[in-house]
């Protein structure tokens, strides 16, 4: 047998949350700061297309094993749409297909027909995405000319609030669940008013627990690189951080033994229900755990290392 090779970089353990710039796409932006940290793994939690910018957690180590649960989690946008033109794409980087006049739209007609797009809905999701058809990417077909039918999904808008409205333009913060699709939701924000709406831009602020929170911009990441690891590691987040909507349980030294083990376990005063976040002691994290009926605690996913 040959030896097994060994991983290349250094251990890394954390989240940092990386204001995505322009022009890049997610796995450019991932592999640059996986690159500048030298690190061993790394994942990002969520594609941003190279049009938007802002929030793109990035798990390093053990906290990949998290970074589905904050795929799943709610989103937050900031987006600026314009009024009268349809495009290819749904935003500014598709050719123009249909222009509309749009005099006596202002901030009460837009405001009127928000409430429609809060709640449960459906949408459609667009050409131009990620979203696979018989094992291609729609928007490689897209690319090539191609229209195919696609199944309506059920997404929930939390809250909608219009921000500045100027000329055709208006600015919109969103509230919403995973699998939403801003520029679908600006396009049938623009057909509810009878013109036709685009996005111009659009920046994510907030993913799941990580709502108002700084972010650590490329140019920190490269500067922090050339000062050395104990730089760069002072802009990570703790692991625990992307469960921190989560309650904590404490368990001692024979329920942590036994829930290792992957056995359900009784904690005084743990919560009646849902998902927990799990402490060996007072605060050494080992993973994730959730309420059975029954009322114990039974471990979901446990991490190794610390």
């Amino acid at each position: 047998m040959g030896r097994r090779r060994r991983p290349r970089g250094r251990v890394v353990n954390g989240i940092l949350l990386l204001d995505k710039p322009l022009g890049l796409t997610s796995n450019d932006a991932l592999q640059k700061v996986k690159h500048l940290f030298h690190a061993q793994k790394a994942g990002h939690t969520g594609s941003l297309d190279p049009l938007a910018d802002g929030m793109l957690p990035i798990c390093f180590g053990i906290a990949t094993r998290l970074s589905a649960f904050l795929l799943d989690s709610d989103k937050h946008y900031r987006v600026r749409i314009r009024l009268g033109e349809r495009t290819a794409t749904g935003d500014a980087e598709g050719e123009v297909i249909e222009r509309r006049p749009v005099e006596g739209i202002g901030r009460e007609q837009i405001e009127a027909v928000l409430p429609r797009f809060t709640g449960v809905i459906s949408q459609l999701p667009p050409m131009y995405s990620a979203v696979k058809h018989k094992g291609e990417r729609l928007y490689k077909l897209a690319r090539e000319g191609k229209e195919v039918e696609r199944e309506p999904r059920e997404i929930t808008i939390h809250s909608l609030t219009l921000g500045e409205v100027e000329g055709n333009e208006f600015e919109l913060s969103v509230h919403c669940s995973k699998g939403t699709y801003v520029r679908t939701l600006a396009e049938d924000i623009g057909e509810a008013l009878g013109c036709g709406a685009h996005v111009v831009a659009l920046r994510r602020t907030g993913v799941g627990p990580y709502t108002g929170m700084d972010m650590v911009s490329m140019e920190q990441v490269e500067q922090a690189a050339l000062e050395g690891n104990e730089a760069l590691d002072a802009l990570l987040l703790p692991v625990d951080t992307a469960l921190g909507q989560w309650p904590a349980v404490k368990l001692d030294a024979d329920s942590s033994y036994y829930l290792k083990m992957g056995q359900p376990v009784v904690v005084p005063r743990a919560p009646t229900e849902g998902w927990v976040r799990l402490y060996e002691g007072e605060d050494r994290f080992i993973g994730v755990g959730q309420i059975q009926d029954d009322g114990k605690v039974a471990p979901k996913r446990l991490l190794g290392g610390r």
